[in-house]
């Protein structure tokens, strides 16, 4: 059997000291582009493989970050945006050598097991995806003291929990004036759920343009799936017959109020026009497209992993980052 290869081997291909081949393997900065080009070259040709374990006994991490989404497992595969910010964090982690573990949290038993295998040791730093305002989860991964971010503010622990996120309030504020500026006079909205920051801040945004014109009775809530727009979209036509224009705070909930609004014999933009949020894939499937507020979601994924490296190297203090969004004008308005 062939001897595997070793670190040794790996800087005598490299033509670099066995140190620079272990700062390289440890994600050091300082280390030049062409030393680390090399090393990363002679590992390719040689076929190492880093032995994680050794590895921890010495730096004392595991080589991991776990990923917590806090929704029902069906959701990782409906909403397009979380294949985008996995997508983005596995490469960005992968640079530095890094694994990423996905951990669905959707019920009790699920934030339970999150809970323990943070607190057996299993991961250098948790990414929170998806949050929502109260979960006890969140405070005992505050108290493990586990570098700990999050997609988006983490409503009560916005001082506490760093997080990079789109700028939704504004984003909302650009969608509804934008359905003003079109001639639209009732303007109503489906909101995200309200116990997340999706869902509060833009809502707000809507309100700040509205005002005094954004009643109750123009407000209704939906739970970011394509069945929850289509329901809230029904119960709107049914209490606001009139209404001629609505934000949907989600491309995938406003796919869904799009389907009700055609059920209910709306044309769209003619009778109602329609703006969604995210400039998912959704928004160019649907029909018509979907005018909607473009979130950097890969950008606020890149963000949100260097700010957990950050925390991981040992920095005492980053963060929050919010980035702008900005209206895409289709068909739907």
């Amino acid at each position: 059997m062939a001897k595997r290869p070793t670190i040794h081997d790996v800087a005598a291909a490299a033509g670099v000291s066995r140190g620079t081949v272990s700062r390289v393997l440890n994600g050091d900065r300082y280390v030049s582009t062409a030393a680390h080009a090399s090393v990363r070259r002679a590992i390719a040709e040689i076929g190492y493989i880093v032995n994680r374990n050794a590895r921890s006994l010495v730096t004392q991490r595991t080589g991991s970050v776990v990923m917590v989404l806090s929704e029902p497992h069906e959701k990782l595969f409906e909403d397009p945006n979380y294949s985008v910010t996995i997508r983005t964090a596995v490469r960005r982690l992968a640079d530095r050598d890094i694994s990423l573990v996905m951990m669905v949290a959707g019920d009790d038993g699920d934030r339970d097991r999150v809970v323990r295998y943070v607190r057996g040791g299993h991961a250098d730093g948790v990414f929170l995806l998806s949050t929502h305002a109260g979960d006890r989860m969140i405070d005992a991964l505050v108290d493990l003291a586990v570098p700990t971010v999050a997609l988006g503010a983490v409503i009560g622990r916005e001082k506490v929990i760093p997080y990079a996120a789109a700028d939704d309030r504004e984003g909302a504020r650009q969608m509804t004036r934008h359905l003003i500026e079109r001639g639209r006079r009732k303007i109503a909205t489906i909101t995200g759920p309200m116990d997340t920051p999706g869902g509060i801040q833009r809502l707000e945004g809507f309100a700040d343009v509205l005002g005094r014109k954004a009643s109750k009775k123009l407000v209704e809530h939906g739970d970011w799936t394509q069945a929850g727009g289509e329901n809230a979209m029904a119960r709107l036509l049914q209490r606001v017959p009139d209404l001629d224009a609505v934000f949907v705070a989600s491309d995938l909930m406003a796919a869904g109020a799009l389907a009700a609004l055609r059920a209910a014999g709306r044309r769209v933009p003619d009778d109602v026009a329609v703006g969604g949020f995210d400039d998912s894939s959704v928004a160019a499937s649907t029909h018509p497209p979907l005018t909607t507020v473009r979130q950097p979601l890969a950008q606020v994924a890149e963000e949100t992993v260097r700010l957990l490296l950050a925390l991981i190297d040992g920095a005492e203090h980053v963060g929050p980052v919010v980035l702008p969004t900005r209206l895409i004008t289709r068909e739907s308005t």
